[in-house]
């Protein structure tokens, strides 16, 4: 029987929302909350084998120790469609020009976003959408989904069932995010203003940045009046980083 579920959650705010949506379908439920690994590892082993853990937009890497240990399965809320696993999907969605996106809703395995599906929504990505607004439409979608399967979830102790969808393309990753911000000096500017457009949100504290003579310079949009304030505009300024680069860095 189904008695616990543990929350695994990015923020500790979304979980009163989603505890009140599952204690709706089965008012009989406890709870456990957790926003990182350490909250997890804390967890006694009985409490693991009656409970079912739901991860929602968190960054944290739960083991297959933890993932073996529960009764009831481990499924994750993935803000990006399968054709974008890993990290940061919006922003690599949005420098591929993607045309749908949307967001997915799988069993937790050992390697990150691989498990198989059991739901999905998708959209089709609106023109010259910025990324922000562009996570802020999958974090909707994330959420529908998550309300649409929460019955289920609540209620049923069978593993939920899988659907006829294959994760596809490259698992992104944050070195790969930190590889696309590091602009080449000879770099196009059509390749420079679809960098600075997918990657100059400042996600993660990471920028766009060129290196000039051994100083590391931050790209950033500016938007006209006329544009959408997600959009950058094509004249792109360089602006010295936050920090001063070492002086062995700095030609002689």
């Amino acid at each position: 029987m189904l008695k616990e579920i543990v929350l695994l959650t990015g923020q500790a705010a979304q979980q009163l929302a989603l505890t009140r949506l599952l204690q709706a379908h089965n008012p009989e439920l406890s709870f456990r909350y957790a926003l990182t690994l350490a909250d997890l590892q804390a967890l006694d082993p009985d409490t693991l084998a009656h409970s079912r853990l739901l991860a929602f937009t968190t960054g944290t890497i739960v083991p297959a120790k933890i993932l073996n240990a529960l009764g009831h399965g481990a499924y994750n809320f993935h803000p990006g469609s399968p054709g974008y696993p890993g990290w940061a999907p919006a922003h690599f969605a949005l420098y591929e020009g993607a045309k749908r996106f949307g967001a997915t809703a799988h069993v937790m395995a050992e390697c990150v976003d691989s498990g198989p599906i059991i739901g999905t929504e998708t959209f089709a990505v609106p023109d010259n959408i910025g990324v922000r607004e562009l996570e802020q439409i999958a974090f909707v979608r994330l959420a529908y989904l998550f309300w649409r399967l929460s019955k289920e979830l609540a209620t049923r102790a069978e593993p939920m069932t899988i659907l006829p969808i294959e994760w596809t393309g490259m698992k992104s990753t944050r070195r790969m995010y930190v590889s696309m911000c590091r602009l080449p000096q000879d770099i196009s500017r059509s390749e420079l203003e679809l960098r600075v457009r997918a990657f100059s949100d400042d996600f993660r504290g990471i920028h766009p940045t060129i290196n000039l003579h051994g100083f590391d310079f931050r790209c950033v949009a500016t938007a006209p009046a006329n544009m959408r304030p997600a959009m950058p505009d094509p004249r792109l300024q360089l602006q010295p980083a936050r920090y001063a680069p070492p002086i062995a860095m700095v030609p002689a």
